[in-house]
């Protein structure tokens, strides 16, 4: 097969599609023009509940900072780190709405609007930050975001206190009233990327595979050495890296589901978990995050939004345990359950381990990032992260000083390396103003904006 050797090029094979990474070869072979930059990208992560901040909040502003017990994972990409003190997340207040702060705070997130208190199907919230980003650039990638999760729930019904479950299920929103469903399934999450074709013909093609015990790649090794032949040495290797990766990840979708065949897991009691997930908490984030990874690396698309569990999770972490009376004690009880602490040492001991289990997955994730050549810079130098939750302490349920927090430069517009405190109820929204800006997508207001954010 003759390529055509541009940003976009695949290989292609029975009902499946392959799409290429950042390679130097693509980039030389624009006509009339020298090699092109590397795109941005942006990510947006969630965790529930707050975080226990005495263990989250650094002690000093600027550069010369230490990271807490719960960033600490994060130790390696200091220099590429943001933490964000002062910011607000008015619309997830009350405001004259009586209770619902889990509802609220995660509807509110990445829209900066005051979602409408109904349990009916008259949901209201507003465009999110990601969707905003996705419209400026949806014609230049297969898919204009990605919306990924952990855990599933209720599109419908009342889960929060008269608001609908419709709030806490949904992280990103195409418009005022249109939620985007997440996808929890990584297998799902995979053949959506890799595959190629109608519905009907990537359902028959899965089957082949299957039945013949074939990876995806297999399907394609005809149009790779048409194209190995076309490659430079350096190129030839980040190739073989990439699609060793791509058959490492499909072959841990198929161990996880072949694990969670054979003996379905029991949820935690309150828990909602979807069917069709790895057995193992860890891996399932780590799973997503690679798909992550692959979405990014390839161009499949600029925008992804992961919230690591829906506010207001009673998920157990009973995998994980603290050191109590010098004894190793598991955290049993549910997530949001310790996060309501009332002040308790062992509530709060057992809140910051699931505070840093979480950050752990992100290290993970940005080291994957990291890891992954972009001409002289890396992936995570083209990408920014935030990450962060609409409520700061579980216990209060309150809205302003979150704990926030950014990862990457978008190709150094960012100043990263610091601890940056603003002042008190600065709107989060102009964080978002200020990424819009190094997008090169600038818009007057967004949510409840009142400026940029100086980053």
């Amino acid at each position: 097969m003759n390529h055509i050797l541009t940003r976009r090029a695949a290989l292609k094979g029975l009902g499946t599609i392959v799409t290429l990474p950042w390679l130097e070869t693509f980039s030389a072979a624009a006509p009339g023009s020298a090699a092109k930059s590397a795109p941005m990208r942006t990510a947006f992560f969630y965790v529930p509940n707050g975080v226990h901040m005495q263990d989250w909040k650094p002690a000093k502003v600027g550069a010369d900072y230490e990271l807490p017990w719960i960033l600490e994972p994060l130790k390696e990409f200091k220099k590429d780190l943001n933490v964000y003190s002062g910011l607000t997340l008015d619309k997830a207040r009350p405001n004259g709405d009586g209770a619902g702060d889990h509802a609220r705070a995660q509807a509110a997130f990445l829209t900066g609007r005051q979602p409408k208190k109904t349990n009916g199907a008259d949901i209201r919230a507003g465009q999110s930050a990601d969707q905003w980003i996705a419209n400026q650039f949806n014609e230049q990638t297969r898919f204009a975001s990605l919306e990924l999760g952990i855990e599933g729930g209720k599109s419908s019904g009342n889960c929060d206190s008269g608001y609908s479950c419709a709030y806490q299920s949904n992280f990103s929103w195409r418009g005022d009233s249109t939620p985007n469903a997440k996808e929890v399934d990584p297998k799902v999450v995979f053949e959506r990327l890799f595959g190629n074709g109608t519905n009907n013909e990537k359902d028959a093609t899965r089957a082949k595979r299957e039945k013949q015990n074939k990876s995806i790649l297999d399907f394609v090794m005809e149009d790779a050495k048409s194209l190995d032949n076309q490659l430079g040495t350096h190129d030839k290797h980040k190739m073989d890296e990439y699609l060793t990766a791509v058959r490492e990840l499909e072959g841990r979708i198929e161990r996880a589901r072949k694990m969670r065949d054979q003996k379905p897991v029991a949820p935690p009691a309150g828990t909602a978990i979807p069917t069709g997930i790895p057995k193992d908490l860890k891996e399932h984030m780590r799973l997503m995050g690679d798909l992550m990874v692959l979405a990014f690396q390839t161009d499949m698309t600029r925008v992804v939004t992961l919230p690591l569990a829906n506010d207001g999770s009673n998920r157990s972490h009973s995998f994980l345990t603290i050191d109590w009376e010098g004894k190793q004690k598991p955290v049993s009880e549910g997530h949001h359950e310790i996060s309501h602490h009332q002040g308790n040492k062992e509530n709060f001991a057992k809140l910051r381990v699931i505070n840093r289990f979480h950050i752990e997955q992100l290290a993970y994730m940005v080291g994957r990032l990291k890891s992954i050549k972009e001409g002289e810079k890396s992936l995570l130098d083209n990408c920014m992260i935030v990450y962060g939750s609409g409520i700061g302490d579980g216990n209060r349920h309150n809205h302003d000083d979150l704990p926030i927090i950014s990862i990457g430069s978008y190709g150094g517009k960012v100043k990263t390396g610091q601890h940056l405190e603003y002042a008190k109820d600065t709107p989060l929204m102009n964080l978002y103003l200020a990424m819009f800006d190094k997008l090169g997508c600038p818009v007057k207001s967004f949510g409840d904006s009142t400026g940029v954010l100086k980053i």
